[in-house]
């Protein structure tokens, strides 16, 4: 079994030194059914792209429900795609949620998934961010803009292009799309939309453009004023430190950005289904979005209020296909490093 999804992030690491409360009887019957199940079905493996907080949060509020015990590994989408191939003679995860539904489609697309098209709350997810056979779900999304430090910024910038100025230069940081599966998103989804994308890049890197660790490394160099501006900075990560104090904040370039859903799915070789089956139902379920949009996430049910942040109508964005993005997002990431290595 060789994984395209692994085989995105293994090769760039190579190039880049790379419903439930409405639910009433309904929902008490599918409990029991879960609950009937032998006792070696109720311990649910789940491999989680996270974030931390908000997949502990959810596994304890779906255990308290459903008495279900959860046993999680969370890791980036890349750590996870490896373990999936080290297991792939003796396969231990049900559910595995992944932070670039790229890569989920992936391993759709390499026999890896099971549908699971009747999953509750399944029509009030985004269809842009799931697939039509039900083999995942967007149940989540960021939006990846520019975030920049309060103290440090006179005029915050509005265009991407505004970064290869000279009041930017060797004050921007991109997070290292060999670590972030965002960043990767990132970069495919601007050269695919924006034809002078990677002329704008060439005079980042002009202006002193530094490739920054994962994320969080990335933004941290902001909040500590290292740098002033991250590119591709992840929003869900800029709220919540803005919400915590920290002198950032975050703006959505007027010609437009990549929002970079986040997909879970039940594995093809899952041994609790039923279990898996509830896990996602409460992905989906208004209990589980409001979990989502308390994360600083964009919920996958757009009925559910946004928290303290931009909502997905305010946002612009850049049209992205995402179906069959990964082998293309592999020849992004070549021509990143050629430029930036």
């Amino acid at each position: 079994m060789k994984q395209r999804g692994l085989k995105l992030f293994a090769t760039a690491g190579i190039l880049l030194t790379l419903a439930l409360a409405g639910c009433g009887n309904k929902e008490v019957e599918k409990n029991d059914k879960v609950s009937a199940k032998p006792k070696e079905e109720q311990t649910l493996t789940v491999y989680s792209a996270g974030p931390d907080g908000l997949a502990a949060n959810i596994q304890q509020a779906f255990e308290e429900k459903t008495g279900i015990k959860v046993e999680m590994f969370q890791g980036t989408t890349g750590k996870i795609l490896s373990r999936l191939e080290a297991e792939k003679n003796n396969p231990v995860a049900d559910v595995v949620v992944l932070a670039s539904v790229a890569s989920m489609d992936g391993l759709k697309e390499t026999d890896q998934l099971q549908s699971y098209k009747d999953a509750e709350g399944a029509k009030k997810i985004n269809s842009d961010w799931s697939n039509a056979e039900g083999y995942y779900y967007g149940y989540s999304a960021s939006a990846l803009g520019i975030a920049y430090n309060t103290k440090n910024t006179q005029q915050a910038p509005a265009e991407w292009a505004d970064l290869a100025k000279a009041e930017w230069q060797n004050k921007i940081n991109i997070p290292d799309p060999s670590l972030s599966g965002s960043a990767v998103d990132f970069l495919f989804g601007y050269t695919e939309a924006e034809k002078t994308a990677w002329t704008t890049m060439e005079k980042w890197k002009e202006n002193g453009l530094q490739v920054n660790g994962a994320n969080k490394e990335a933004l941290d160099a902001v909040i500590t004023g290292d740098k002033n501006a991250t590119i591709s900075g992840v929003d869900y990560m800029a709220y919540k430190a803005k919400a915590d104090g920290e002198p950032v904040e975050i703006i959505y370039p007027k010609n437009g950005t990549v929002v970079s859903p986040r997909a879970v799915g039940i594995l093809k070789d899952a041994k609790n289904v039923e279990s898996a089956k509830a896990y996602v139902d409460f992905l989906l379920s208004d209990e589980g979005q409001k979990l989502v949009a308390n994360a600083y996430l964009l919920p996958g049910n757009k009925d559910i209020p946004v928290k303290d942040r931009a909502a997905l109508d305010e946002i612009p964005q850049l049209n992205v296909n995402w179906k069959g993005a990964e082998a293309k997002q592999l020849e992004v990431l070549t021509k990143f490093n050629d430029i930036f290595r």
